[in-house]
């Protein structure tokens, strides 16, 4: 078997998988009642038998040992679920202004965009925003009605 390029960016890639899927599971795992039920509860058997052995020299150190490492490595299973959930509503939305025929298309991927564009286009839309605002007559959001029932779509 050839140890080629190719096979060296599959391993890299079935390892962030692997570590994607750890981190996304041990996100999930977390979030329920029960894991901070179970913390809570490992917190006051910490101390009960803290209390019986009269807290050796060592407890505090193990305490913080412990508390630290679980700290760093929640830090990165929260901002990895958080990375990917934002990730997949970007997706979406991307995907919704493709569908839109007169949506704006520099929008698609402008987390990626330039600060300077990304002030343009906030400057923009500002200014849209206070022309809405200075247009007379009622608000157009009131005079749009919701279709019929049965009605079919325009085609």
């Amino acid at each position: 078997m050839e140890a080629g390029p190719g096979r060296r960016v599959g391993r890299r890639a079935a390892a962030r998988q692997l570590g994607s899927g750890l981190l996304h599971r041990l996100g999930d795992a977390s979030s329920h009642a029960a894991a901070g039920l179970t913390a809570a509860a490992a917190v006051l058997m910490w101390t009960a038998v803290g209390v019986v052995v009269d807290f050796p020299a060592w407890w505090e150190t193990v305490l913080y040992s412990v508390s630290s490492s679980v700290t760093l490595v929640m830090v990165f299973a929260i901002q990895h679920t958080q990375a990917r959930e934002q990730s997949a509503t970007q997706r979406k939305v991307d995907e919704m202004l493709r569908a839109q025929p007169l949506a704006d298309n520099r929008l698609i991927a402008l987390e990626e965009a330039p600060d300077a564009d990304l002030e343009a286009l906030a400057d923009l839309n500002l200014a849209d925003r206070e022309l809405a605002g200075h247009a007379s007559g009622p608000s157009t959001l009131s005079t749009v009605s919701a279709p019929e029932a049965g009605a079919q779509p325009p085609s």
